[in-house]
């Protein structure tokens, strides 16, 4: 089973997947750990984030390990644990270039589908995972929400980890981001044709959690 769950930045994807793979005891794949991964990686090694080939260079001479531990996704380059480097405001900025390179995104797309074809049941939340990565999913969602909403959950967020910005910055960034990852020429952010779209503005995380439950439940109904 594949379940894609896709949609903005602060939608409350990454939360909801996670919670929802316990609840059904699947893997969580964090597909935004992996953009952030090879920006790290990118970031790291001084290279042009606008040079292709460069990333594409960065991606063949790291060793990058990917592994979940706790519903949580551990992220390592070359040995080195850095799940909690992947996830500074710098790191998150600079990922829409990696989102931008078209080869750099099959590559990436290539280590999920390796990664899914290993486990028997996924819940993997991205911004292309129903258009893109699992076109062919058994179930696909797209949460959003209103920006500034999703902007105060990030600050939250950043608050819980020590990071201190305000939130005109976190939702000017969010807002850049949402532009750059819709108007992208490839893999752009967009709802899969087949995807149940659900607006979290004003849900909470254990709302949302059950309203996605409650449509899985359904469909294996319906398929039993």
């Amino acid at each position: 089973m594949i379940i894609t769950i896709d949609g903005p930045a602060g939608g409350g994807k990454s939360t909801a997947a996670r919670l929802l793979a316990r609840k059904l005891g699947a893997s969580f794949l964090d597909t935004g750990a992996m953009y952030r991964a090879v920006t790290l990686a990118a970031m790291q090694a001084g290279v042009d984030l606008s040079d292709e080939d460069k990333l594409l260079g960065i991606m063949e001479t790291s060793e990058f390990q990917f592994s979940v531990t706790d519903d949580e996704m551990v992220v390592s380059i070359d040995g080195l644990d850095v799940t909690e480097l992947i996830r500074s405001p710098l790191v998150t900025a600079k990922a829409r270039h990696i989102a931008s390179s078209p080869k750099v995104r099959e590559k990436l797309v290539e280590m999920q589908r390796r990664f899914a074809a290993t486990r028997q049941k996924i819940v993997t939340e991205g911004r292309d995972q129903g258009t893109v990565a699992f076109p062919d999913a058994d179930i696909k969602f797209y949460l959003t929400a209103d920006s500034a909403v999703r902007a105060g959950r990030r600050q939250a967020d950043l608050r819980a980890k020590g990071v201190d910005q305000t939130l005109e910055q976190i939702q000017k960034a969010i807002e850049e981001r949402d532009k750059s990852d819709e108007s992208r020429a490839v893999g752009p952010l967009r709802p899969a044709e087949d995807a149940v779209i659900i607006d979290t503005t004003d849900l909470s995380i254990d709302g949302v959690v059950e309203k996605l439950l409650n449509f899985v439940k359904e469909k294996c109904l319906e398929k039993n």
